[in-house]
């Protein structure tokens, strides 16, 4: 497995990395076996960087990732967040960035991955009434004390990134970025590079858009979020196929699948990147990892550009209702 590096502080990563937020919730139906045995084959398979976060169930997806962990945690670099604060019942109160909630969330994270440290940890989204400051300060004080190795932050402004990083070295970012999101190519991309920060991509496959996979709204469960979001609805939802099947015939050419080309085209926009798709079964998970096969010429990179310019995605990434309570 290819190896790249966030940041400058030393985190060493694998080139691929597993978002496990869909195991638990957003998409449907979860099947605890099935993901216990996906996270196990990633590791096998050398994809080593698993990300998570307490606000995944709520509480239930790091439990779940524990649990996968147990007597293999040497071999993972593994990534957690907190920001979103919730009741038990799953029910969101908002974001919280104060000292005293930080220090809390990662006693909690630690208690229910059954670890005694976290190697990378973000804060998940930027509470607006709390200074930036208050809250690096707090999760600088979880470096110091051996809680936390290295700290991220997701979804954060430019300036807010480079008010953080001089509270405490970050080593990277996690934003949404695919060929149908590349908003943070115009501002967060250029000044992380600056400060030599590194760039962790969700969602890198649009939410399965990109996969080629899907052919009809009406395939998701109850439960899965996708039912309402803007990009999987009526003529938003026929443009964005319309595109999709134009990256399969590209795809095609290569030998590739639509999501492995996907995949491809954000691991060539620079090494300091590194996409965390999720998935929650293993036939995925092992189509996803021969991406890192897929070498793409400049020719290649052209003819993605042609077929989906930025802006190509009809639709918001999220519904507005979540959009205004998330703070996206």
């Amino acid at each position: 497995m290819e190896q790249r590096t966030l940041g400058t502080q030393g985190l060493v990563v694998s080139a691929l990395g597993l978002g496990c937020m869909g195991m638990s919730q957003s998409y449907g139906t979860a099947d605890e076996s099935e993901a216990l045995a996906t996270i196990r084959t990633a590791l096998d398979l050398g994809v080593t960087f698993l990300d998570t976060a307490d606000m995944y169930g709520p509480f239930t997806n790091e439990q779940l990732v524990g649990k996968a962990l147990a007597g293999r945690r040497d071999e993972v670099v593994l990534a957690t967040k907190f920001g979103f604060e919730r009741e038990p019942d799953g029910t969101l109160v908002g974001v919280n960035g104060r000292p005293d909630y930080v220090r809390r969330c990662i006693d909690g994270s630690l208690q229910r991955l059954g670890v005694d440290h976290v190697d990378l940890y973000y804060q998940h989204r930027v509470d607006p009434n709390i200074p930036v400051e208050e809250t690096w300060g707090a999760m600088a004080e979880l470096v110091v004390l051996g809680k936390v190795r290295f700290l991220g932050i997701s979804e954060a402004a430019p300036t807010t990134i480079r008010r953080a990083h001089a509270t405490h070295p970050m080593t990277a970012i996690q934003d949404e970025w695919s060929l149908f999101s590349r908003d943070l190519e115009d501002q967060t991309v250029p000044t992380v590079r600056e400060l030599g920060i590194g760039i962790v991509g969700y969602s890198p496959l649009g939410r399965g858009l990109l996969s080629g996979s899907l052919s009809d709204p009406e395939q998701f469960e109850p439960g899965d979020f996708r039912r309402k979001a803007p990009r999987f609805q009526g003529e938003n939802f026929q443009r964005n196929q319309a595109v999709v099947e134009r990256i399969r015939e590209l795809a095609q050419q290569r030998g590739a699948t639509p999501a492995q080309l996907a995949l491809a085209w954000l691991l060539a926009q620079g090494p300091d990147i590194v996409p965390i798709p999720g998935t929650k079964r293993r036939t995925y998970l092992e189509e996803n990892v021969a991406a890192l096969t897929v070498e793409l010429s400049a020719e290649d990179l052209e003819s993605i550009a042609e077929v989906a310019p930025r802006g190509v995605a009809s639709g918001e990434r999220y519904p507005s209702d979540n959009m205004a309570r998330l703070g996206v």
